[in-house]
């Protein structure tokens, strides 16, 4: 029971959802504030007992919340709800997860009491509770109280997300609206929210898609939004439309973000199909090309690869877009790197050319290999500063995106260089995955390798136990493969190396001396990091290492004194080969930390 000045404090208070009606008919023709407005000062209510998490957090919410959950017909008062609620002692993230996952008996009576709480409650934790809720349970006539509660600040995360399920468009651009904070893109979505169709499009075909303009969440709801699909259906063909069409389905497969997108837009086989199907349309560019193969190395082994569809129909499209990449005038872009005929192309567009002839190859030409592994060393456009990760397939599908989906696999460098995927009688757990902003925040995905007789299996796997969409991840199984065929597939795509360039190859030669000879380094009180491409001046090679005194007598100081140092080599045109044994001898020779530049370490 609350005490006589808490029921005050409730009972006075409007709804969230009456108070920001208010604010929005205050509004009339004007701009409600992006970021949304800032509810009314809550009261401070004590919560019974100390923070509960876990199982015992799980059950005292399902205990609490149980009773609204019973029948439509039960009485439930606003001021009941936000005691209930406020009272319960569990932190306001972990009750919106239990909130996700509560056992739904009488999904009408759930229901019921999930439009009370998002009416009726008068602060954002009890409102919060009840757009969980309505994440699985509303109803098409539920969207304008989500839009309306999608405006006030702490709610509009999980406004738009029960949004998405039941109009995408307006989910979209409340999204756009709240989180387009680049000033490239606000243009695009003022237009979309206060102007006309045709400014939005004409915005639309000039809007920079780059990496560091749209990212994969930005581009899905920028792709909802302005109804893509309606507006590739319509005839003419428009060349810059598709063209940008192609680049946002490319962004929404990068895994530069908590989930593949690709796999969140409802529209991404009927797009994909027109922007395949019309792409004879696009002229033959550099940008083009990269644009096209990009959307084809995602149906060969990315996460395009999992849509749902028709038995067949992205067969079709590999071997629709393999038919125009290949044709003379597609080729010629691709021996010339865009250059004019007798031209030099600087560095980038070679490297980007020789990505399209390699990826073409592999992606469009060479039949899949049998078997259930497959793996496959590949990124998307270089130009974008793709990451490469070592695909790896299981029975056809792409796994990192199916079972973990939170960034990208691990560079060939990590899992087939190192060797760390070659199976032997002692287990070994090798990490194929890791999230893209850090193991520590969202996870990664493990698992052992271990060789039993005349089979190599993958168990003991270690993810995350939810999905980015909140499903839980699956329970993955042993997987065996027939040892020579492991042994065959591993062999293959190790030996493959067209995915590198000169300063890539050119430091994997290094690392590989290195680790072959650490006395090299050893000598000089040295121990190697790194030794790869530069991921922001990809023709530089770039030797990163650590000096710890006392490494050459074998008496390093567990916290003692560090440096770091980074020894950078621009590419010169000399063959990876002659420039890796050249840098091996100079480290052999002279003090490597006479040449490199510090960059950190203890004082």
């Amino acid at each position: 029971m609350s005490a006589p000045h808490e029921r005050v404090a409730l009972t006075s208070r409007p709804s969230l959802y009456a108070f920001v009606l208010d604010r929005l008919a205050a509004e009339g023709e004007g701009r409600p504030p992006s970021d949304g407005y800032p509810p009314p000062e809550e009261p401070s209510l004590p919560r019974e007992g100390p923070v509960l998490r876990g199982r015992k957090a799980a059950a005292a919410v399902r205990t609490a919340l149980g009773p609204l959950l019973t029948g439509p017909d039960t009485p439930v008062t606003a001021e009941a709800i936000d005691r209930c609620v406020a009272g319960l002692p569990v932190r306001t993230g972990p009750l919106v997860g239990i909130a996700l996952s509560l056992p739904l008996d009488d999904a009408t009576a759930a229901r019921a009491s999930a439009l009370r709480l998002v009416r009726t409650g008068t602060t954002v934790r009890t409102v919060s509770v009840g757009l969980a809720l309505l994440r699985r349970l509303g109803e098409p006539e539920d969207v304008p109280t989500l839009k309306a509660l999608s405006r006030v600040r702490g709610l509009t995360g999980l406004a738009v997300t029960a949004l998405e399920r039941l109009d995408p468009q307006v989910a979209a651009l409340r999204w756009l609206d709240d989180r387009s904070v680049r000033p490239a893109l606000r243009p695009l979505v003022d237009a979309l929210l206060y102007g006309t169709a045709r400014d939005a499009r004409g915005l639309l075909l000039r809007q920079p898609l780059d990496a560091r303009t749209v990212g994969p969440s930005t581009a899905r709801r920028l792709a909802e939004a302005v109804g893509l699909g309606a507006l590739l259906r319509r005839r003419p063909i428009d060349p810059r439309l598709l063209a940008q069409a192609g680049r946002l389905l490319v962004r929404m497969a990068t895994p530069r973000d908590h989930q593949a997108e690709i796999l969140c837009y409802g529209e991404a086989v009927e797009v994909c199909e027109l922007v395949v199907r019309r792409a004879c349309a696009l002229r033959p560019t550099l940008d083009h090309a990269a644009v096209l193969l990009s959307l084809a190395v995602d149906l060969h082994s990315g996460p395009t690869r999992l849509l749902p569809w028709r038995e067949g129909q992205r067969e079709q499209l590999l071997d629709a877009l393999g038919a125009l990449l290949s044709s003379p005038a597609w080729e010629e872009v691709y021996a010339e790197g865009g250059a004019a005929p007798g031209a030099d192309a600087p560095p980038a567009v070679r490297r980007r050319a020789a990505w399209l002839r390699y990826a073409s190859a592999r992606v469009l030409r060479a039949p899949e290999p049998p078997g259930r592994l497959r793996i496959e060393p590949l990124s998307r456009d270089p130009a974008e500063g793709e990451q490469v990760e070592a695909r790896i397939l299981l029975d056809g599908r792409p796994l990192v995106p199916e079972v973990f989906g939170r960034g990208a696999g691990n560079a060939p460098e990590y899992l087939l260089d190192g060797g760390l995927l070659v199976a032997a009688e002692e287990p070994r757990e090798v990490q194929l995955a890791s999230a893209w902003c850090h193991e520590e925040c969202c996870g990664a995905l493990r698992v052992t390798v271990v060789r039993e007789g005349d089979e190599v299996v993958w168990r003991d796997w270690r993810l995350p136990p939810r999905l980015p969409s909140g499903e839980p991840a699956p329970d993955l199984p042993a997987y065996r493969f027939d040892a020579a065929a492991y042994d065959a597939e591993l062999a293959r795509a190790t030996g493959d190396d067209g995915w590198s360039w000169p300063a890539r190859t050119t430091g994997r030669l290094i690392q590989a001396g290195l680790l072959a000879r650490p006395e090299l380094l050893a000598r000089w009180d040295c121990v190697l990091v790194k030794a790869s491409a530069d991921h922001r001046e990809p023709d530089t090679t770039v030797v990163w290492f650590h000096y710890r005194p006392g490494t050459f007598e074998g008496e390093v100081a567990e916290r003692g004194p560090w440096l770091s140092f980074v020894w950078r080599l621009p590419d010169d045109g000399t063959p990876p080969a002659l420039r890796a044994a050249a840098a091996l001898r100079r480290i052999e020779q002279e003090d490597p930390r006479a040449y490199a530049e510090c960059t950190a370490g203890s004082r």
